[in-house]
């Protein structure tokens, strides 16, 4: 008896070793925890550009590289236990993507694992010190840029030089958003603009303010940068056209699918260069001495389809002007 006690003993200390050799890589094999605070679909385009930017670089899935994902589908209080999964994955990197809230909780419960992060101003949103030299355990990349909501409207008062009365959605729990919102507000003000505000922190909220605007006598839609808004684009491009309210957004994605304008950073391009950073990391660079990235790249959309279903007429020196023109 005694026996067989001892090699079901050692039976169950085998299986213990395996189950944890099993969540490790292979020799030669990185670990990347991927993290973001919305759901899968929306972020797909983004994801595809990260894959890319690691080949590049020679790290290919199942090759040399293990991705394990966590999407937190905007549900805010899910992200610690998300972040503690796959802290107890073992990653040699986790990398935040979604904005704020993500940057904030993976940092929260490690001061150890590196960090490379997707947000908006991580200084302003007190994430890292300053930009030149993060510290710590993060680094990453910063999406927005304060005149780039002034050089949206602008944009959209040279479309529709009649614009008057411009409906502004926003999301306050951002801390990067409060400021850039009155940034929007004063370039409305230089225009001639009056902005009419609603403010929509979750998809609820959302809809609710997207019912209001049906109301309301508006002649454009502004949605003021934000991840959240950003998952949710589906549904605002569908409301805008629905109401022949012609809007200028923030990511390429919403003029893709049918959203009439698109005006500011390429967050493929940052996804796709965000891999340099998992690169230096994992040979040995330390986070907090790779300076924040702030964007290269950005892009003017026009969706010309819509412009002709909504009857709007874009004038031909906006339209030179445009990155890409959709027919």
């Amino acid at each position: 008896m005694a026996i067989v006690k001892v090699i079901a003993v050692l039976i169950a200390i085998s299986s213990l070793v395996a189950c944890d050799a099993s969540s490790q890589p292979a020799p030669g094999m990185h670990r990347i925890g991927y993290i973001n605070s919305g759901p899968a679909g929306p972020n797909a385009p983004n994801v595809a550009a990260f894959r890319a930017g690691l080949a590049d670089l020679g790290y290919v899935e199942g090759r040399n590289l293990v991705i394990d994902f966590r999407w937190g589908d905007q549900k805010i209080d899910q992200l610690p236990k998300l972040v503690d999964e796959l802290l107890a994955l073992k990653p040699a990197i986790i990398f935040s993507t979604g904005g704020a809230v993500t940057a904030r909780a993976v940092k929260a419960a490690t001061t150890t694992v590196p960090v490379i992060f997707v947000t908006g101003d991580p200084v302003v949103e007190k994430i890292v010190p300053n930009l030149a030299r993060p510290g710590g355990n993060l680094t990453g990349f910063a999406v927005l840029a304060g005149d780039l909501e002034a050089k949206r409207l602008e944009i959209l008062q040279q479309m529709l030089p009649r614009t008057k009365r411009v409906a502004v959605i926003w999301n306050p729990t951002q801390p990067s958003v409060e400021g850039i919102f009155r940034n929007t507000e004063e370039a409305a003000s230089r225009l001639g603009m009056t902005l009419l505000s609603w403010k929509a922190r979750n998809p609820a909220e959302l809809e609710q303010a997207l019912v209001e605007v049906a109301s309301a006598k508006t002649d454009a839609l502004f949605i003021v940068a934000d991840p959240v808004l950003g998952f949710e684009r589906a549904r605002i491009v569908e409301f805008a056209n629905k109401y022949r309210l012609p809007g200028i957004y923030f990511w390429r994605e919403f003029a893709e699918i049918g959203g009439l304008a698109s005006y500011g950073t390429s967050l493929t391009a940052v996804y796709r260069r965000s891999a340099s950073y998992i690169d230096q990391v994992l040979k040995g660079a330390r986070p907090g001495d790779l300076p924040i990235q702030q964007p290269t790249t950005f892009e003017f959309i026009i969706n010309l389809k819509t412009a002709k279903a909504l009857g709007i007429a874009i004038p031909p020196a906006i339209r030179q002007r445009a990155d890409e023109v959709i027919e």
